[in-house]
Parts: C-alpha cells; structure tokens; sequence
C-alpha cells in the first residue's frame, strides 16, 4: 500500500501579537554605538539583548519571536532564524513576520491596544 504524505502550507490558529522595542543606545564606556532590543508579550519580558547593529538587533528580536510563537503552537522551530517580514521591516511600525508555517505580529512597544 503507498504512503501518501500531506503537506501543510500554513498553520491556522490565531498568531500571537507579540510587541518590540528596538533602539540605540546611549553612548557609555564602550567606544561603539549599540543596539538594544526587547520582546514583550503583554506585561511580560519574553527576551531582550543589545547587538552592534541595528540589522543584527532586528535579527535577533524576529528570531526570538519566531521561537515563541513556534512555543505556543507546542512546535519546535528548525531554523528560528529563518524569517522573513513580507513588505519589508519597518523600524517603529507593525509588522507581521512569517516563521516557515507559524506567523505572529510584532507591533511596536506602547502602540499596542490595551484592554
């Protein structure tokens, strides 16, 4: 008897809006500028760190989103840097980013509806 496998193309459920705050730092006893970045989920801290660069601190931010919004699914993600952003990332605005089959909605810190 043949086995016949099903591809899924996309997971539909509900994507998690999650929201970011992505910035450079003030100058401090380092000699280079930084770029710090938070991950929130409502009230709560999910991830946060500084890079170098800003292309590096968004990088970081959308692969720690891609790794919580696998986590809610209860999914392992396989390549959680592996994102993309459709139409482009745009520092400071709404996005939603697409994680293979999983997606989420990264919206900027304090843009986002309270209630």
């Amino acid at each position: 008897m043949p086995v016949s496998w099903a591809t899924v193309s996309t997971v539909t459920t509900h994507e998690p809006e999650l929201s970011y705050d992505l910035r450079v730092l003030e100058p401090g006893r380092v000699p280079f500028r930084r770029w710090r970045w938070e991950l929130w989920h409502g009230p709560r801290l999910l991830a946060t760190g500084w890079r170098t660069s800003e292309g590096h601190a968004e990088r970081a931010l959308r692969t720690a989103a891609s790794r919580f919004a696998h986590r809610v699914l209860g999914l392992h993600p396989l390549r959680p840097e592996a994102t993309t952003v459709p139409g482009g990332w745009r520092p400071g605005a709404a996005v939603r980013l697409q994680c293979g089959a999983v997606s989420c909605r990264l919206v900027p810190r304090g843009a986002e509806p309270h209630g």
